[in-house]
């Protein structure tokens, strides 16, 4: 069966908490926008996305999708497929186009955005942001793929115990209390860094 232009879905919410009753919320998704959720969960696999799409059953983060599946035309399918980005390992990576930057090693990540640590008090010369980015210059990160969660191509570093020392210093210049605390007190000593195309 050829692709529908949209596809009425049936929306939940997933979100663990306590006993609760969440509406179900139908709406008309356009066919690429379901295959985007479907991208996050199983990649450019195919014939995964085949039995997503007959299964008519996804759970993507915090929301439950549900439609009525039925058998896709592999044609169409890759049509659609073609419109999304390929992993390119030959991208070197770039610190203005880094969108975000999640530090692991410890117990927990800590997710770093740049809209949230680009910013600075009137009297602050750089950011954390920029103090971030003075540390991964020197060696860059190795491309590890694009990530459709996302919507950007994922690099990861490891870095030295100077390195992390220097981030750990620079948390002073992070306005936001929560983010500060993590940074001093969370072990870290690798980065995966996303970056828009």
């Amino acid at each position: 069966m050829p692709l529908p232009p949209t596809v009425r879905v049936k929306l939940s919410s997933e979100a663990a908490g306590t006993i609760s009753l969440t509406p179900v919320v139908v709406q008309d998704l356009p066919i690429r926008e379901l295959v985007e959720y479907m991208l996050g969960v199983a990649g450019k696999d195919e014939p995964r996305i085949r039995e997503i799409l007959l299964r008519g059953s996804l759970v993507s983060g915090a929301s439950r999708f549900r439609w009525a599946g039925w058998e896709a035309d592999p044609d169409g399918l890759r049509e659609v497929l073609a419109t999304f980005p390929d992993s390119d390992p030959t991208l070197v990576f770039a610190c203005d186009r880094c969108l975000r930057v999640v530090l692991r090693g410890g117990r927990q990540a800590i997710e770093i955005a740049r809209e949230t640590a680009a910013r600075r008090s009137l009297f602050q010369r750089e950011s954390f942001w920029d103090r971030l980015m003075q540390v991964m210059a020197p060696a860059p990160p190795l491309y590890a793929g694009y990530s459709y969660r996302d919507r950007a191509d994922r690099y990861t570093r490891e870095l030295a115990h100077a390195e992390a020392e220097a981030i750990r210093a620079a948390a002073e210049s992070v306005k936001f209390s929560t983010l500060r605390d993590q940074l001093r007190l969370t072990a870290f000593s690798a980065a995966d860094l996303y970056a828009a195309r």
